[in-house]
């Protein structure tokens, strides 16, 4: 392309020269036409000159370029070839590889082949195996059958009893290793629980005594309460229905009644004709009658004041006033108003705790032992009593499951009825909040120590932490391990049955066997 190019420049530039020499001679053609002819052969000399230094220079020029030109064309046919070359031996590579594979493929399929081949002769093979062991079977269970007279379900039925009852056993086994497992996790859970129960919580617990002492002005009141022939002392007595003890104990008269109600009212009353000064059988009456009805005013009030206090709904007025009764009543010392809201505000912080009902929660903890407000009324325990009364009165099935069911007498059925259970027996047996007298504590203490020492294989027992764990040693070798565990759950039977204690009482078995020799 460039030597054509050059050639172009060659004929346009002769063509130039001719046509400027065709003009000095048309122009100085006839006046000047010596001169003209020799300018005119000067020019054209001067012409052809020139053009034959373009012309050499065309050339020149050409040749470089068509030089620089095929150079250029060389160094792109070799970096082409260069390419070319590394493709066709990427590609080369790339064969070989994909020649491998299918190698490696057709290798692996006539393995395969082989493997299969292989398989079929075995499932052949297996087949007619099986069909060998059908028939060989079959005439195994005609033989069995005659041998032992059952019949092919008959024998079905006993093995599968076997299995059942093998499998029974196992189930049994799983089940209560998970109960165990399960038993576990929830007692670290419920420590967790009671524990921040008892640490949002913390009440003093008002301890009231079985009798009522009612101070005198002076020792010449004791004559006048007595009266003449003791008519006065038979009225009060007889109107009140308690006993009233009048002893050497100076400027103090004694009333004493189990019913915490008529105790009451008899202090109340005492206490009243003492400031009013006239003490006769008539007045008697009149005054008594008239505390009574206060006493029916205060059971009402108190239990008002306690359902508030716990932020409760609406409970039936008459139900209300055997909550209020409790504030006179006791259990060990321990005032069992006081007792019911403790447990209805710990059950009410573990049901919070556990996303469940927290007001049915305290509403069943404020009357689990409302029987106890009638229980020197009526006959029957106070669980009794009181489910009646929670019946009587529309309470919700959780509260009377949970009444019914915090001795034990029922199967809990809420989880509530079990808080209920935990709330009463923390209550009940954190220290201070039941007391007793030492007479009593000691008989308890030497009465428990007696249970436990009446079994046989005892070598001694010892009554712990004021007489709510009784530790007990045994002969290891009249006593076994197993007889150990036996022993404990008789213990706890016993002491259940023919002891009366507050709280809960721990038995701990211990067994210890030591082989001892000396070396010399």
């Amino acid at each position: 392309m460039d030597t054509v190019l050059a050639v172009i420049l060659i004929i346009v530039a002769f063509v130039v020269g001719a046509g400027l020499c065709f003009l000095v001679l048309f122009l100085v053609g006839k006046g000047k036409k010596g001169n003209a002819e020799k300018d005119a052969k000067q020019i054209i000399s001067d012409a052809n000159a020139k053009a034959e230094r373009i012309k050499k220079t065309a050339e020149l020029d050409a040749k470089q370029m068509a030089f620089e030109a095929r150079q250029q064309a060389e160094n792109d046919v070799r970096a082409r070839k260069g390419e070319i070359q590394a493709e066709e031996q990427k590609l080369s590579l790339r064969q070989q590889a994909f020649d491998q594979r299918e190698n490696a493929l057709l290798d692996k399929e006539k393995s395969l082949d082989a493997r299969k081949e292989s398989l079929e002769a075995r499932l052949v093979n297996l087949q007619k195996k099986e069909e060998t062991l059908d028939q060989k079977i079959d005439s195994i269970i005609v033989e069995l059958e005659k041998v032992s007279g059952m019949s092919t379900k008959e024998a079905h039925d006993e093995i599968m009893a076997r299995v059942e009852s093998k499998m029974s056993m196992e189930i049994a086994s799983y089940i209560k290793n998970q109960e165990d497992e399960a038993r576990e996790t929830a007692q670290a859970k419920a420590v967790d629980l009671l524990s921040l129960a008892c640490a949002k919580y913390a009440q003093d617990v008002t301890s009231e005594r079985t009798v009522s002492v009612v101070a005198l002005p002076s020792d010449d009141m004791k004559g006048r309460i007595i009266g003449r022939e003791g008519r006065n002392i038979q009225a009060l007595e007889k109107a009140l229905g308690v006993d009233l003890v009048v002893d050497d104990t100076p400027e103090v008269i004694t009333v004493s009644c189990f019913d915490p109600i008529r105790r009451e009212i008899a202090r109340k009353t005492l206490e009243a004709l003492i400031r009013d000064g006239r003490i006769q059988p008539g007045r008697i009456e009149e005054v008594a009658a008239k505390m009574k009805k206060e006493v029916e005013e205060s059971c009402q009030h108190y239990g008002e004041d306690a359902i508030f206090k716990l932020g409760l709904p609406r409970i039936n007025r008459e139900l209300v006033g055997y909550i209020g009764r409790l504030h006179f009543r006791t259990s060990y010392g321990q005032n069992v108003l006081d007792h019911s809201m403790e447990v209805a505000y710990l059950t009410g912080i573990m049901a919070a705790e556990l996303g469940l009902d927290q007001q049915l929660a305290k509403r069943a903890g404020l009357l689990h032992d409302i029987g106890k407000a009638v229980d020197f009324e009526q006959e029957g325990s106070h669980v009794e009593l009181g489910s009646k009364l929670a019946k009587k009165y529309g309470e919700p099935d959780v509260v009377i499951n949970a009444i019914e069911s915090h001795h034990g007498d029922v199967e809990a059925k809420y989880v509530i009825s079990h808080l209920v259970v935990a709330g009463d027996t923390l209550s009940a047996a954190r220290p201070g909040a039941r007391s007793e007298t030492l007479e009593n504590y000691v008989k308890r203490i030497e009465q428990l120590e007696e249970i436990a020492k009446g079994f046989d294989g005892v070598s001694n027992a010892f009554a712990m932490q004021a007489g709510r764990e009784v530790r007990v040693m045994v002969i290891p070798e009249k006593v076994s391990d197993e007889q150990a565990v036996l022993m404990a759950q008789q213990m706890k039977d016993k002491i259940e049955s023919e002891m009366t204690y507050p709280g809960q009482i721990k038995v701990s078995i211990i067994r210890e066997y030591r082989a001892v020799e000396t070396a010399k």
